[in-house]
C-alpha cells in the first residue's frame, strides 16, 4: 500500500490535509472517509479502514476536518455545514484530478455529515455509515453542561476527549438547524448503516432512526461489541471488509475482468504497509489480509500464512468429502475440519523417514454429521486422505523463483 500527504483547499479557502492510501495496481474504486467528531484523519479507526479498503484494491482519502489535526483554519468558526463543504471540496477535488468518488463513509458524526453531502456529488454511487448519531445536534450532549454560557455569552472552551475546543453560538444553531431527516430521503444512494448495539457513545436507536427514514437499497449489519471507536483491529477489519464486499455491486468495474493472477489461477502478493508485515493477497477479484499477530510485531489485520496454509486444506478437506458424499448418496449432512501447526522432532515421527531435526505437523481433526454407518465414515476419513491440497503437502514440492 503507497500512502501519500495531500493538501487540498477547503470550501472556505484554507488548506486542508488529506493522506491517499492506494493499492497495488489500478484502484477498483476511490473512497472517500470523514472522521468523527473532533478526531482526524490519523485515528485508528480511520487508518484501519483505509487500510483494510485499501487491501481490497479500493483506494481511499481521509482528511482533516477545518481546524482540526494538520489542516488550516479555527474549529471555532466551523459547524456541521462546514464540515458538508469540506467533504464536497474533497470529492471534488478529487473528481478534478481524475479519481472521482464512487463510495462515502462516515464514522460517528462523519457519517452524519456524508448521509447530507452525498446529494451533492453524483459521481457518489454508495454510501456507508459507521456509529452514525440521526440528528447532528446529538454532538451538542458532548458538552451539554456548557449550552447555557454559550447561548448567553456567545462562546465557550469546552474539554472534549481531553483536549480543550472553543464553541460558539453559530455551532450550536448550525447543528439544530439542519433537517438530517429531508437529507436521508432524498439521499438515493445505495446505504450501509453499521452500528454496535453496545455504542455507548452514539446509541443503536440513531441506527433505527437512519434506516427507517432510508429508502430502498438499505441495508443494516450489527457490529456487535465493538466500541464506538472501532478500538479493536478485529472491529475496523470487520467494517471495511463488509464495506468493501457491500460497496461492490454497485462499483462501475464490478463486471470488470479478473486481474491477470487470477485468470492463470494465480496468486499475487503486495506490502500493505512497507513498515510492518502486514499485506495484501489477490486472488482474482478477491482481496484478503495476511498479518501476523501483535506478539510476533504485526498488526493482527489478517491471517497469518500458516493459518492460509491450513484453510487451503481445510476447505480442500470438506470440499472432496462433499463431492464424495454427493457422488455416493450418502447421508452426509455436515461437515467440519479443525487444523493446527506445530514442530515436533524427527524421532517423534512414526511414519516419517527422516530421524533428526524438526518437523512440521498439521492436525486435522475432522466432524462428520449425518446418519452415517461406521463403513462410510472409516471410507470419508480415507477420502479426506486424497484431498488435492492434502496431497501437495505430502508430494515432493518443487518452487521455483524467478526476479521480477
Amino acid at each position: 500500500m503507497a500512502s501519500q500527504r495531500i493538501d487540498f483547499p477547503g470550501a472556505d479557502g484554507h488548506t486542508l490535509a488529506a493522506r491517499l492510501d492506494t493499492p497495488p495496481g489500478e484502484p477498483r474504486a476511490w473512497a472517500l472517509f470523514a472522521h468523527c467528531f473532533t478526531c482526524g484523519k490519523d485515528i485508528r479507526a480511520a487508518s484501519r479502514i483505509a487500510a483494510a479498503l485499501t487491501a481490497r484494491g479500493i483506494a481511499t482519502l481521509r482528511f482533516d476536518f477545518t481546524g482540526l489535526g494538520a489542516s488550516e483554519g479555527e474549529f471555532a468558526n466551523t459547524g456541521f455545514s462546514s464540515n458538508i463543504a469540506d467533504l464536497v471540496a474533497a470529492a471534488r477535488f478529487m473528481r478534478e484530478s481524475g479519481r472521482p468518488v464512487s463510495i462515502l463513509i462516515g464514522h460517528s458524526l462523519g457519517g452524519t455529515a456524508v448521509l447530507a453531502a452525498a446529494g451533492e456529488l453524483p459521481e457518489c454511487t454508495a454510501v456507508g455509515v459507521i456509529g452514525a448519531p440521526f440528528d447532528p445536534a446529538h454532538v451538542l450532549d458532548h458538552f451539554s453542561d456548557k449550552l447555557d454560557v454559550i447561548e448567553s455569552e456567545g462562546e465557550a472552551t469546552v474539554t472534549l476527549a481531553g483536549r480543550q475546543f472553543r464553541i460558539r453560538r453559530q455551532f450550536l444553531e448550525d447543528a439544530r438547524d439542519q433537517n438530517q431527516a429531508r437529507h436521508i430521503r432524498q439521499l438515493r444512494r445505495p446505504l450501509l448503516v453499521m452500528h454496535s448495539p453496545l455504542d455507548a457513545v452514539v446509541d443503536v436507536d440513531n441506527a433505527r432512526q437512519i434506516f427507517e427514514h432510508a429508502r430502498h437499497p438499505k441495508s443494516y449489519v450489527s457490529l456487535d461489541d465493538a466500541d464506538h471507536l472501532l478500538s479493536k483491529p478485529e472491529d475496523a477489519e470487520y467494517a471495511a471488509g463488509v464495506i468493501a464486499a457491500w460497496a461492490a455491486r454497485y462499483l462501475p468495474d464490478r463486471d470488470g475482468p479478473a486481474d491477470e493472477a487470477g485468470a492463470n489461477g494465480g496468486v499475487t502478493v503486495n506490502e500493505l504497509t512497507p513498515d510492518g508485515l502486514a499485506q495484501q493477497v489477490r486472488v482474482g477479484r478477491h482481496r484478503m489480509l495476511a498479518d501476523e499477530p501483535e506478539s510476533a510485531g504485526g498488526t493482527d489485520m489478517g491471517p497469518g500464512p500458516y493459518d492460509y496454509l491450513l484453510a487451503g486444506l481445510g476447505a480442500c478437506t470438506s470440499m472432496t468429502l462433499r463431492m464424495y458424499a454427493r457422488r455416493k448418496g450418502l447421508d452426509l449432512t455436515g461437515v467440519q475440519v479443525n487444523l493446527t501447526h506445530d514442530k515436533i522432532h524427527a524421532r517423534d515421527c512414526e511414519a516419517c523417514e527422516t530421524e533428526t531435526g524438526r518437523l512440521d505437523r498439521i492436525t486435522r481433526h475432522i466432524t462428520l454429521e449425518g446418519e452415517l454407518s461406521d463403513a462410510e465414515r472409516k471410507r470419508l476419513l480415507e477420502i479426506a486422505d486424497k484431498c488435492p491440497v492434502h496431497r501437495t503437502l505430502q508430494s515432493e514440492v518443487e518452487i521455483l523463483t524467478l526476479a521480477g
